[in-house]
């Protein structure tokens, strides 16, 4: 206040014009200046992407077990391939992606390079899906190679799985049904241990789905489901495995699926009540082979075989074959296009 009155003096005393003393004061004091030009241009815009535009953005990571790797269509070395095998002497220019490819047993039938084919992903394709993987070894590796979940990085776009299979013990379950004695429930028998195992998918699923949100917090991460291995109402026997076998197996990958979608539901609530961008979406496969289930006249799983000589059952048993791989591709297709079911939090500034 006293070097505004000073200020006052000076110009009533000296006679200087108002105006001076209007841009002493504002020199001064930091008050009366005249108000800016306003700024030209515009802002940058922030456009939400699509669902699709966030699938194809960056790269796709094609994760999970033998369900995901094409156990079904696979062909060891020496037996030549068809339908989109690996194995004999392939051209090496159409094996899949990555090292481990014969180990974990990934095959060009698998779904993954079908929907890799499909669509343009900005980054690439990456296949790593290995037969055999359980969550813990999603996490630490396989056969020597790197955790799968180090395939994935910030640039990673879309990521599908499936996975819980193996933790459920499926394989041994179904050969414990298949070896047993006809008029024996050795099958059904094993209810309460896989209930109890299907239920510790939860928290170890919840760990693989953490993992890859961290390293690919911009992603889709797309979690497939099991289908129904046979018809919901089984006419006959099927690889010894009788009429309430059958059942009980239905019912136990309908358990197993129905806890793949609780979780994975729960960490996309969480994601979107965050306002955080990307999603986890479940795909239910259980209905997805229809009138293909094994037994029926045109299955999509392979039905048991068996190596006599050896006394082996072939890995590739109730696993899809090239059809079946082609109708997963077919939900993933789908579900790129549909998305999460809510909007997308992922945005790009655009200048207008």
């Amino acid at each position: 206040m006293v070097t505004a009155a000073l200020l006052g003096v000076l110009v009533a005393v000296a006679g200087l014009p108002l105006g001076w003393y209007g841009g002493l004061a504002c020199a001064a004091l930091q008050a009366g200046c005249p108000a800016t030009a306003p700024p030209t241009g515009s802002l940058p815009r922030m456009t939400r992407l699509t669902a699709v535009q966030v699938a194809l953005s960056g790269s796709y990571a094609g994760l999970g077990d033998s369900y995901s790797s094409g156990e079904g269509v696979y062909a060891p070395a020496g037996q030549g391939g068809e339908d989109g095998r690996t194995g004999g002497k392939p051209d090496p220019g159409r094996l899949p992606a990555g090292e481990g490819a014969a180990p974990c047993h990934r095959a060009l039938g698998s779904y993954v390079p079908l929907v890799a084919g499909a669509h343009r992903f900005g980054g690439g394709t990456g296949f790593w899906a290995c037969s055999g993987a359980t969550t813990g070894q999603l996490l630490r590796g396989q056969h020597g190679q790197r955790p799968q979940v180090a395939r994935v990085d910030r640039s990673t776009s879309l990521v599908t799985v499936t996975i819980g299979g193996n933790d459920a013990g499926f394989a041994r379950v179904l050969t414990a049904c298949i070896v047993k004695l006809p008029w024996s429930s050795a099958c059904v028998d094993q209810d309460a241990e896989v209930a109890r195992r299907v239920d510790g998918l939860r928290s170890s699923l919840l760990g693989v789905l953490r993992e890859l949100r961290s390293r690919a917090p911009q992603a889709r991460i797309i979690v497939l489901g099991y289908p129904r291995p046979f018809p919901a109402r089984p006419a006959d026997r099927v690889d010894n495995l009788g009429v309430e076998d059958q059942l009980w197996l239905n019912r136990v990958t309908r358990r197993l699926n129905d806890v793949m979608r609780e979780v994975a539901a729960g960490f996309d609530r969480a994601v979107a009540a965050f306002g955080g961008p990307g999603s986890v979406e479940f795909v239910d496969a259980y209905d997805a082979f229809d009138g293909h289930e094994a037994g029926t006249a045109q299955p999509y799983l392979n039905r048991l075989v068996v190596h006599v000589e050896e006394l082996t059952v072939d890995s590739r048993s109730f696993h899809p074959t090239g059809a079946g791989y082609r109708r997963f591709a077919e939900l993933v297709d789908h579900q790129i296009v549909t998305g999460p079911g809510r909007p997308l939090n992922n945005f790009v500034l655009s200048r207008p």
